[in-house]
């Protein structure tokens, strides 16, 4: 089978094409690897002396990750309604 019959087969199956292998990669994969990125860049700084940055960067990645795990759970408006209600009452 040529390549170009098996994408013929693969877009001809029921289903076709879409995206939530990406989504669940980026998902079980990417987000990991920044964190990672992340801690070794603050580590890092941490070995420099720099401890006045690493606790500013830290309030920055701790607010990231606070919006970054609303934005991958997809309860935004559940989040939103209860923050709204500390405030009002």
């Amino acid at each position: 089978m040529s390549t170009r019959d098996a994408i013929t087969t693969v877009l001809a199956q029921p289903g076709g094409l879409s995206t939530t292998g990406l989504q669940g990669w980026i998902q079980d994969n990417v987000v990991p690897l920044i964190l990672l990125t992340i801690a070794v860049i603050l580590l890092w700084l941490g070995g420099r002396g720099d401890n006045a940055g690493v606790a500013r960067r830290s309030v920055g990645l701790i607010i990231g990750l606070v919006a970054l795990g609303i934005a991958v759970s997809g309860n935004g408006p559940a989040i939103g309604t209860f923050l709204a209600s500390l405030i009002t009452g």
